[in-house]
């Protein structure tokens, strides 16, 4: 019996996510609710030492559509979206954080680029990307610093044009998302980075919508972070150097 057709798959990564689970599912079942397409929800568990399974176990016998990949080992949100995504049925594939950040409905506006044939649609919390991004509560100064100067280290060394690579929301095309996520090394944040430097190896078509982006205050990405960040950015550049994204 061939499976029911998936219009759109939302892949969340999930570490100790056991307390924001609830809200956001529940957001996504508002939404879902007033749309006429096809849909699954993804929960890819990266080992949490919470009860984030146990929660989304529940949240699955409430909630239409809510699948689970149960993995009790850590392994970094790059490899769970892999993980995600290329378990993922839908003829397009978007990865959202946990914290709904960038809620669900910007959707909405993803829709027409991915109808007018692009590849990959993106949202991005920087004006220079894309008019009327806007952060509701601005990170503190020093995660803003950090994150300008990195940024113009990513453009100069792996992704040129994208002013930011790292907002969690972006949607890909069902070959795309196999083509690129195939090919992925990157297990822990520099993954995004990855993923549209492949996709621009691959000449295929970006679009970027504005982000109205909510700062979670207990979000885990802290300043070791984005150093990591730039260090899989380096590593990023020297796979390409040695041919590791050809196939």
């Amino acid at each position: 019996m061939a499976e029911p057709d998936v219009y759109l798959s939302v892949i969340v990564p999930a570490y100790n996510e056991a307390n924001r689970l609830t809200k956001t599912l529940k957001r996504f079942q508002e939404y879902f609710a007033t749309k006429p397409f096809s849909y699954e929800i993804i929960i890819a568990a990266d080992g949490p030492r919470d009860n984030t399974i146990e929660v989304a176990k529940k949240l699955s016998s409430e909630i239409k559509n809510v699948k689970i990949i149960e993995r009790r080992n850590n392994r970094g949100k790059g490899f769970t979206v892999r993980e995600g995504m290329l378990h993922a049925k839908g003829r397009i594939r978007l990865f959202a954080d946990a914290d709904n950040s960038t809620d669900i409905s910007h959707f909405d506006k993803m829709r027409p680029l991915f109808d007018k044939g692009y590849d990959v649609v993106i949202c991005s919390r920087d004006n220079k990307d894309a008019e009327g991004a806007k952060q509701e509560y601005p990170q503190p100064f020093l995660k803003r610093l950090a994150g300008n100067m990195g940024n113009l280290f990513i453009q100069l060394v792996a992704v040129r044009g994208i002013w930011d690579t790292q907002c969690g929301f972006k949607a890909f095309r069902d070959h795309a998302a196999e083509n690129i996520f195939s090919r992925t090394k990157i297990n822990r944040f520099g993954f995004d980075i990855e993923v549209l430097a492949i996709a621009k190896f691959l000449h295929y078509k970006i679009g970027i919508i504005p982000a109205h982006w909510i700062n979670d205050p207990s979000s885990t990405v802290n300043l070791f972070s984005y150093f990591q960040v730039l260090l899989e950015t380096i590593k990023i550049r020297l796979n390409f150097l040695m041919g590791k994204y050809k196939s």
